[in-house]
This record gives structure tokens, sequence and C-alpha cells, in this order.
């Protein structure tokens, strides 16, 4: 939506911060961001094509990621994997509204798929940057 540059240089800073200085949580969602976007990639249609009706191969990747991020919501001993787990929830429901409609805009059906990404991330760094402060205020070395 705000173009690849931006979104790819948002992924790998954000992923590599976690995976970086993350713990399982931020690792495990990292991952997944990762492993989804090349998923993405593989399995999108031809530009020509794209977004004119139910993108399956899209829909099962973002299904699988949807599954990753609610088992780590489930499995979390904190609060912001359930926020990544619903606008990926949003995102499947994104090609719901294609199936449902076939008339929907291929505009609108690929910004629904792709707007929720954003707020995935960062939501992914302020998880993970909450992780260090909460490790550096538990630390009697750094006091």
């Amino acid at each position: 939506m705000f173009g690849p540059t931006l979104f790819l240089s948002m992924l790998f800073s954000i992923c590599l911060y976690a995976l970086w200085r993350g713990g399982r949580d931020e690792r495990l969602v990292a991952s997944l961001c990762l492993i989804g976007t090349l998923a993405t990639v593989l399995a999108v249609s031809p530009l020509s094509v794209r977004y004119q009706g139910v993108e399956g191969g899209m829909a099962l990747v973002d299904l699988g990621v949807l599954a990753g991020f609610v088992t780590v919501a489930l499995t979390s001993r904190r609060f912001w994997p359930l926020w990544v787990a619903g606008f990926q929830l949003t995102t499947a429901f994104g090609h719901g509204l294609k199936a449902i409609d076939a008339n929907l805009l291929p505009q609108a059906y690929g910004a629904a798929l792709q707007v929720w990404a954003y707020p995935i991330l960062i939501i992914l760094a302020v998880g993970t940057w909450r992780r260090q402060r909460r490790l550096r205020a538990s630390d009697p070395a750094t006091r």
C-alpha cells in the first residue's frame, strides 16, 4: 500500500530487532512475518490478474500465519500477541469479503490485505522494546 521499499525496510529492520533482542514470542512473530512475506511473494498472482478474484495462495498463507499468531497469543504471558493475531484475522477476513462479493474493487481487496501488516510490525517493535525495558528494570546491575 505504501510501497514495497517502506514495507521491506520496516519488515527487515523490525524483525531483525525482534530476533536479536526479543524473547520467544517476539522471535516467533518475527519469524512468522518473514516466512509469511516470502510465501506471499511466491503465492501471489501475476500483476495482470492480481486481486481480480480471491487470491487462493495468499489466503492459505494468511490463514497459516493467522494460526501461528493465534498459537503465540494463546501461549504467551503478554497481551500484545492478541493484537497481532487480531490484525491478522482482519487480513484473513479480506479474503472472505472478496469471496462473498466478487465485485469488490481489486484495489480495495488489495488494500485490505496489505494495510494490517504495518500495525503488526509496529506492535512487534513495541513488544520487543517493552521486553527490553522490563529486563533492564529487573536487572540489579543496571541500577
